[in-house]
Parts: structure tokens; sequence; C-alpha cells
């Protein structure tokens, strides 16, 4: 895997790079591939995504289609494919292979005739990654009672890092400061087991209901998001596709996670209530270690699925937000009147917030600065519309300090985390 990402970062050095993202408890390099029109920048207005494969280990297929889509970017870039240079040329692409290498290797020693349902699942520290995320679901569902409640940046409590700081696992650790270093839009994680699409949340809004219809504010969008691949898969949305036990044929192949069944501390829940980024998890389909000679065919039932999903990013609204003078404001809150969930700028002051068409309300807000809204149509046909807001200076009011978000990067115990892995952690 890692060299063939490497050459094909090579083969495509100027839409391309590789970087590592941190170190598996082994000390194996998460290594993740680019592609942009500028790798290595962010790009102004440009959206960012993020695609994650392997996190169970013996869940093999995501692994492998995340390798080939590399593959396939570079090599139809190069072709003139216009339809490709288009999305690298718009979109900065961030592709995680494996996000579990450790628990990759003991799967593959056993190969795919062996492999049982779990080996391998967990990382080195027999640890499932997609229950080691801070627990930010229940903070929310307690929250709700409160009128100025959030639904998104919310911190990361002081009592994950106290009552987990042996059992943080240097990938997880690894993943949450990617999230917070890049302004993701949208995300997929795949996996293997089942054939659906499943969204947030993922832990059951009530503790006693393992299955129980658990939305967010984003449900529309969300389930936007999931029809989006599973329609443009070659069987998922089908009706009549076998699937592995669960029984999603009325739905389309798409399902709410916390419907399907409740976990807390999964990473799709905490990307939403965490960042700005919108994550999904694709579920591959229902044998987790296929042969080889399967690998193929499953590439070609997903390729069109994958490339909708990046271009999916391309829809909603974005902008600017910017002082009186023309300097982006970072971490100004874009609000939508009706949905309690807010985004916020990034480095630059620039946005994206993912819209269904229609008419909104949106408003932009900083701390020490005026807020500002506006009264947006977005039609049908447009995919993406351009709202750019210029806040005036005041003096700060205690109320504007509900749009005051911590800088995500500051974290003492993140910066703690760097020196425990620091050793192992490439950063």
């Amino acid at each position: 895997m890692y060299s063939i990402l490497k050459k094909t970062a090579s083969k495509c050095s100027h839409i391309s790079q590789t970087y590592s993202i941190g170190r598996s408890v082994e000390g194996k390099d998460l290594l993740a591939i680019e592609f942009s029109d500028n790798p290595g920048q962010h790009e102004l207005l440009e959206p960012e995504i993020k695609l994650i494969g392997n996190m169970h280990g013996n869940e093999v297929l995501g692994r492998q289609l995340l390798i080939y889509l590399a593959q396939y970017l570079c090599s139809e870039y190069l072709l003139g494919n216009e339809r490709i240079q288009t999305i690298i040329n718009t979109t900065r692409i961030h592709i995680l292979p494996s996000m579990n290498p450790d628990g990759y290797e003991i799967a593959a020693s056993e190969g795919h005739e062996y492999n049982g349902w779990t080996s391998g699942r967990a990382n080195a520290q027999n640890l499932d990654l997609n229950r080691n995320f801070p627990e930010l679901t229940s903070i929310f569902y307690n929250r709700r009672r409160f009128r100025h409640f959030r639904s998104d940046h919310i911190p990361i409590p002081e009592s994950y890092w106290l009552n987990k700081v042996e059992v943080v696992a240097p990938e997880t650790y690894a993943v949450m400061k990617w999230i917070r270093s890049f302004p993701f839009v949208i995300s997929a994680s795949l996996h293997g087991g089942e054939l659906v699409i499943s969204y947030p949340f993922d832990l059951s809004r009530h503790p006693q209901e393992d299955r129980m219809y658990s939305p967010t504010p984003d449900e529309q969008i969300f389930r936007q998001l999931a029809r989006t691949y599973a329609d443009a898969h070659a069987t998922m949305s089908n009706n009549d596709t076998e699937r592995c036990g669960a029984s999603f044929a009325n739905k389309g192949g798409i399902t709410n996670g916390a419907q399907w069944y409740s976990f807390a501390g999964g990473m799709s829940d905490f990307n939403y209530l965490h960042s700005n980024c919108y994550e999904i998890t694709v579920e591959l389909g229902c044998d987790k270690f296929p042969s080889e000679v399967e690998l193929y065919p499953e590439w070609l039932r997903n390729k069109e699925a994958l490339l909708s999903f990046m271009e999916f990013v391309h829809r909603g609204i974005k902008g600017i937000v910017k002082d009186e003078h023309g300097n982006g404001i970072k971490g100004a809150t874009i609000s939508v009147r009706g949905m309690r969930h807010d985004i916020t700028s990034a480095e630059d002051g620039d946005y994206w917030r993912l819209l269904n068409p229609g008419v909104h309300i949106v408003t932009a807000a900083a701390s020490g600065y005026s807020k500002v809204s506006k009264r947006i149509h977005l039609p049908r046909k447009t995919l993406v519309g351009r709202v750019d807001f210029v806040l005036k200076k005041v003096p700060r009011e205690p109320s504007l300090d509900y749009f005051n978000i911590p800088d995500l990067l500051c974290s003492p115990r993140l910066h703690l985390f760097d020196q425990k892995y620091s050793k192992t952690v490439k950063l």
C-alpha cells in the first residue's frame, strides 16, 4: 500500500502528495494521499473532503477501493478526463486507505478464507477505534432543553482525557488532530459487513433504546448525502438486492445509524458535533475480507458512487467572512434560521455550508463584530451559491460570547498527548 501511494503521488506530483497523519500503536505510518491542483495548500473557497478506509482492520475492501481511487484519479487526470480534472481542480481530496494498519496485518495473516468475523477488527491495543472517540452525542441530547443549546463545535470533555488517558488509541488521536487541522466539509468512512449507507446520529436519543431513529438537525442533508452514494452504487439502492442480515430493502440502501443499532464513541458523530464535517459510514458488502478476484469488480460497482460523493461537496453556499478592511475573519459562525447547527469559517474567513435548494435566512457573526443576516434564494438548478459577509467592528458584548468558538487547535490535553505520542506519531 505504502509503495503504491508513493508511486502514485510521484507519477502525479503536480496534483498529489503523500503525508503521514500519525503512527499506529506498532509504529506504522497512517499514510494519506492528497489530490489538488495545488497540493499541500488550502486554496480560498476550495472545499476539502476526506475518505477513510480500514478503520476496522479486518474490513479490507475499503482499503483497496481507496487505493484504486487514488490510482484512478492520477491516471485519468493525466489522460485528460474532464470530469476528474474538474473534481481535482476545484476540490482538495484527502484519502487515508488504512486507519488501522496493525489490525489489517492480523487479518491479512489469516487470509480471506480463514479470517473470522472479528480477527483484526481492533487495533494493537485491542481497542475498537469506532468506539474510541469522545462521546459528544449524549452531551447534545442533554443540552436540547436549553434555549441556546449548541449542536456544533462541542468541546472534548475533560473526562475523556482523565478517564481514558491510557486507552485513547494513537490512531484515534491522529484522526482527531487531522479533523481539527483541516476545514473538511464532508467525509466517508468505508466499512464492511452490510450493504448500506448509515448516517448520524449513531447513538440513540433514548439510553434504553438500542434501535431508535435519532436524527441530527441536518437530517435532510445527511439523507441526500447518503442517497447520493447509494443511488450511484451499482446495487445498493435496489430493493431486490440481497442483504447481509439486516433489512434495508424498503429504505433504498440508507439508514439512520441509531435506528440500525446504537453505539457511543463513533467517529461520524464526533465529526458532526466537534467540527464542520458531515461524515457518512459506507458499508460495502457482506464479505469483510473478499478474495483478490472480487476486488476489481467491487471497484467498478463503487467507482461512480465515490465520484458522485466527492462532487456532492459543491452544493449549498460558500463565501468569505471579512472585516471592513477586507481581512478574513477566522472562526466566524454561519447560522441558518431553523437549523440548530452552525458551521465556522476557516483560517482565511472562507466557509462552506451544505444546504438544500430554497429560501434561507443566513447569518454571520463573530465576537467583537456586528451580526449580518441575508435572505438568499438557492435555486434548484444551482449547485452552489456564493454568499459573502462584511462584519463591522463593534464593542464586544457579553451576548456575543455565544459566537466565540474556542480555537480548535488550542487544547492543553492535545498538547499533552503530543508529548505522549512524540516518539510514535509524526505530526
